[in-house]
C-alpha cells in the first residue's frame, strides 16, 4: 500500500485499486493546487502496476465525495495568466485520469460539486448513492466563474448541450435520481453497497455511454443551424436574467460553443483562458467575498463566549403565513419537532397545509420519498391551548404587530414553559425592549426577524435588547442556522437593519413616481442596476398598506427626511390599493393582466400625475441607491450592525442587493468614499437634506479610508 498525505492507493487481490481521497483535518474534501504532484505520483504508480484491472476513486470522508476546488487558492493569483495556469494544471491531471487504459469509476456519496464533479466526469463511469446528501453540480457560475478543469467540455458530450448548459448557467445541484435520468451517472445504489457496485462496474470494463437526446436535442444539437438557434436562445435567456451584469454565463456559452464547433482541445484552451480572465473580474471577487463571509459566519458557534443551548423542541405562536413558514423550516431543515399554537383550528390547518404543499411539490419532482414527506409532516403538531409547551426550548412568536398581544404571549409562555425557554419575537417593527418589558426573565427574550417567504429568503435578523443574555443570543443564532438561515445580530433600534436601509430607497422611488417617472421605467432602471425586483413591484408584493406603516415608525423613532413617505401615497390606500394581495396596486393582476405584467394606468389618475420619462436610468438608480448606502453607513456608525461584513450579507440576503457588487459596503469602497460623498452633496443641493452625507462618510472621505 502506498500512502500520501491526501491520497492513498489500496490494491485488492482481485486487481481493483481503491484510490481514496481524504484531506487531513478537513470535514470535506476540496481540491488544492498543492495536490498536483501527489496525484501525479499516485497515477504513475497506477500506470506501473500491471496487475491492476480497474480503479475506483472514492472519498475517505463520511458524508462527502469532493465539495469542489478550494477557492482560497484563487486569491494568490495576481494575473489572469496565473489563474489560467491553475485551470490548465487541472485539465492536464484530469486528462491523465481519462487516458488510463484501465476503467476508472468514481464512487460518489455526498456532495460532488465543481472540481469534484469535473474529476468524476474525467472517470469512465460514475456510481452514486441514493442518499439525500448526494448532490451533483457545477456551481462555479455562482462565484462568477466557469468550470475550469474540463467540465465545460465533458458535460455536454455526456448529457447533451442543452441539459449541460442548464446545469452550468444556473449552478443548480441535482440529486442522485435526477443525475441517473440525465445520464450523468451509470448507477444509483444504497450507501451500504456503493463500493461493491463501483468495483463490479470497473470489472466490466469501460462503460459505454450513448448520448440520449430528446426530440428537441436531436433537432437542435445535431446540426450547425440547430446549434446556432440553441445558443442564440440561451444567450437571450441569459441576458434577460443577468441584464449584462454577470460576465460568467456569457463566457460559459462561448466556451461550450467552441468545444462543440471546433473540438475538445480548442474548447479546453478557451475554457482555461476564460477561467483566468473571470478570476480577475470585480464581479467574481465580490461573489467570492460573499462565499467567504458566509463560510466564516457558519464557524462562529459561540456568542461573546457563551455556548448555545440545544433546542430539542420548538413552538410557533400563530398559524399565519409567517408562522407556517417558520414551522416548515424548523421541521424540515432543523429536524426539530414543532408545536403550532393558534386561537382557531383554521390557523393550524393553514400552517400544516403550508408545509404539506411544499413537500408535495418536492415529492412530485422526486426530490424526496413519500416516507421522507411523512416523517417531516410528523414533526408538526397543532394545539389551541398550551398543551405540550412544558418541554419546548424555543418559542417563536409570529402574531399580529400589536404590543398588547405580544405582551400577553410573553406572559403565557413564561407561565407555561420551562426555566430556560427562549421567547423569540418575529416582529418587523416593534422594539424588542418594549416586548420584553413585561417579562419576568427579560434575559430570555429576543427578536428573531424572518423575511417572507420564509422557506425561500435566507436571512434572519437576531435582535437582542439590552437585557438579553449572551446564551440566549448564541442559542437563537444556532437555531436560525439549523433552519438553513444566515443570521446576523443587529441592534434593537427601529427598523432593525434591513427595513431601515430599505425605507429611504423605497421612499425615493415613490418620489420619482410622483415626479412623473413611469412605473415600468423606474422598476426597469433598478433591475438594470442589479436588484432582483424593482422597488414598485416590491411595494406591490409586500403590500402598499404594510409599506405605509413602516415609514411613520422609522420617522418617529429616528427622525430624518429620508424616512418621510410622500403624503400623496395616502391616496392609494383611500382607493383601496394594497397591491397583489387584493389584486389592486401599481400593476394589473388576475384576468386584467392577461398573463403579462402591465402597469395599471389608472394609478396615475389616483395620484394626479401624467407619466413621462425624463431622467436617465442611471440617474434614477443612483438617486434610490445613494440613500440606501448613506443609511447603511449610519447603521454601522451607530452599531446597528457589528461590521461591514454583516451589513453586506444582510443587504444581499435580506433585500437582494446586487450580489455582483458585494453588498453596500463593498460597493461604497468600489465607488470611492470621496466620490460617494460628492454625489450625495450634488443631490443634497438639488433635492434637500435627505441626501446629506452622514458624518461617518465625511470623516472617511477626509481620511481616505475604506470599509474593508
Amino acid at each position: 500500500m502506498m500512502s500520501a498525505k491526501t491520497f492513498s492507493l489500496d490494491v485488492r487481490n482481485d486487481g481493483i485499486g481503491i484510490l481514496t481521497m481524504d484531506v487531513p483535518g478537513e470535514s470535506m474534501n476540496t481540491l488544492k493546487a498543492a495536490f498536483v504532484e501527489e496525484i501525479r505520483t499516485v497515477l504513475a504508480e497506477v500506470k506501473a502496476n500491471r496487475d491492476l484491472i480497474g480503479l475506483v476513486i472514492t472519498s475517505g470522508k463520511k458524508d462527502s465525495f469532493i465539495a469542489g476546488a478550494d477557492i482560497t487558492m484563487l486569491a494568490a493569483c495576481t494575473s489572469a495568466k496565473d489563474a489560467e495556469t491553475l485551470s490548465r494544471e487541472g485539465q492536464v491531471i484530469f486528462a491523465e485520469i481519462e487516458s488510463l487504459t484501465i476503467p476508472v469509476i468514481a464512487a460518489i456519496h455526498g456532495p460532488c460539486l465543481g472540481g469534484g464533479l469535473e474529476l468524476a466526469l474525467a472517470c469512465h463511469g460514475r456510481v452514486v448513492t441514493d442518499h439525500g446528501k448526494t448532490v451533483l453540480g457545477l456551481p462555479e457560475v455562482q462565484l462568477g466563474l466557469l468550470p475550469g478543469s474540463g467540465g465545460t467540455q465533458r458535460l455536454p458530450r455526456l448529457i447533451g448541450v442543452a441539459k449541460a448548459l442548464d446545469l452550468m448557467l444556473t449552478g443548480k445541484q441535482v440529486r442522485a435520481k435526477q443525475a441517473k435520468k440525465l445520464g450523468l451517472v451509470d448507477d444509483m445504489v444504497p450507501p451500504s453497497i456503493l463500493l461493491d457496485a463501483a468495483i463490479k462496474l470497473a470489472k466490466k470494463g469501460k462503460p459505454r455511454h450513448e448520448l440520449k437526446r430528446d426530440l428537441q436535442g436531436k433537432v437542435l444539437e445535431t446540426n450547425k443551424l440547430g446549434r446556432k438557434v440553441l445558443f442564440d436562445q440561451a444567450r437571450k435567456g441569459v441576458m434577460s436574467k443577468t441584464r449584462g451584469n454577470y460576465p460568467a454565463p456569457e463566457r460559459i456559452l462561448d466556451v461550450v460553443r467552441i468545444g462543440v464547433e471546433e473540438g475538445m482541445q480548442a474548447g479546453l484552451v478557451a475554457e482555461s483562458r476564460h477561467f483566468g480572465e473571470l478570476v480577475m473580474t470585480a464581479e467574481s471577487a465580490a461573489l467570492r467575498s460573499i462565499f467567504f463571509a458566509t463560510t466564516e459566519m457558519k464557524k462562529e458557534v459561540t456568542y461573546q463566549g457563551a455556548e448555545p443551548r440545544k433546542v430539542g423542541h420548538a413552538a410557533v405562536l400563530g398559524g399565519g403565513l409567517m408562522g407556517g413558514g417558520i414551522a416548515f423550516v424548523t421541521a424540515t431543515k432543523a429536524g426539530v419537532p414543532v408545536r403550532i399554537k393558534d386561537v382557531a383550528s383554521a390557523g393550524i390547518g393553514n400552517a400544516m397545509r403550508y408545509s404539506y404543499y411544499i413537500l408535495a411539490k418536492k415529492l412530485k419532482r422526486r426530490h424526496i420519498l413519500r416516507s421522507e414527506l411523512e416523517k417531516q409532516m410528523s414533526l408538526l403538531t397543532g394545539t389551541l391551548d398550551y398543551s405540550g409547551f412544558h418541554r419546548v426550548d424555543m418559542v417563536v412568536e409570529a402574531v399580529f404587530e400589536d404590543l398588547n398581544l405580544k405582551h400577553q404571549m410573553v406572559k403565557d409562555v413564561e407561565r407555561e414553559c420551562g426555566e430556560h425557554t427562549v421567547f423569540a419575537s418575529n416582529t418587523s417593527s416593534l422594539p424588542i425592549n418594549q416586548i420584553a418589558s413585561v417579562a419576568s426573565h427579560p434575559e430570555r427574550v429576543i427578536g428573531l426577524h424572518y423575511f417572507s417567504p420564509v422557506d425561500k429568503m435566507p436571512l434572519a435578523e437576531i435582535i437582542p435588547h439590552a437585557g438579553t443574555s449572551a446564551e440566549t443570543v448564541a442559542t437563537t443564532l444556532a437555531f436560525a442556522r439549523a433552519q438553513g438561515k444566515t443570521p446576523i445580530v443587529v441592534k434593537d433600534e427601529a427598523g432593525f437593519y434591513v427595513n431601515r436601509i430599505l425605507a429611504p430607497y423605497m421612499n425615493e422611488a415613490a418620489r420619482l413616481v410622483l415626479e412623473g417617472e413611469p412605473v415600468e421605467v423606474l422598476d426597469s432602471a433598478l433591475l438594470d442596476f442589479g436588484f432582483p425586483v424593482g422597488p414598485i413591484t416590491l411595494l406591490d408584493e409586500v403590500g402598499i398598506d404594510v409599506g405605509a406603516k413602516i415609514s411613520p415608525i422609522l420617522e418617529n423613532e429616528l427622525g430624518g427626511e429620508q424616512f418621510q413617505a410622500p403624503k400623496a401615497f395616502d391616496k392609494l390606500l383611500q382607493n383601496d390599493r394594497k397591491g397583489r394581495k387584493n389584486g389592486k396596486g401599481f400593476y394589473l393582476y388576475g384576468k386584467a393582466a392577461k398573463g403579462k405584467k402591465k402597469v395599471d394606468e389608472s394609478v396615475y389618475d389616483v395620484l394626479g400625475i401624467k407619466p413621462a420619462a425624463k431622467l436617465a436610468r442611471q440617474d434614477i438608480a443612483e438617486r434610490c441607491v445613494l440613500l440606501m448606502l448613506n443609511e447603511a453607513a449610519m447603521t454601522l456608525d451607530s452599531g446597528v450592525v457589528a461590521s461591514a461584513r454583516d451589513g453586506d450579507i444582510g443587504a444581499i440576503f435580506g433585500i437582494g442587493f446586487p450580489p455582483f457588487l458585494g453588498g453596500p459596503f463593498r460597493y461604497m469602497d468600489k465607488l470611492g468614499i470621496d466620490h460617494l460623498v460628492g454625489r450625495l452633496e450634488y443631490y443634497q443641493k438639488r433635492h434637500g437634506d435627505r441626501f446629506a452625507p452622514c458624518a461617518r462618510l465625511k470623516a472617511m472621505a477626509a481620511e481616505q479610508q475604506t470599509f474593508y
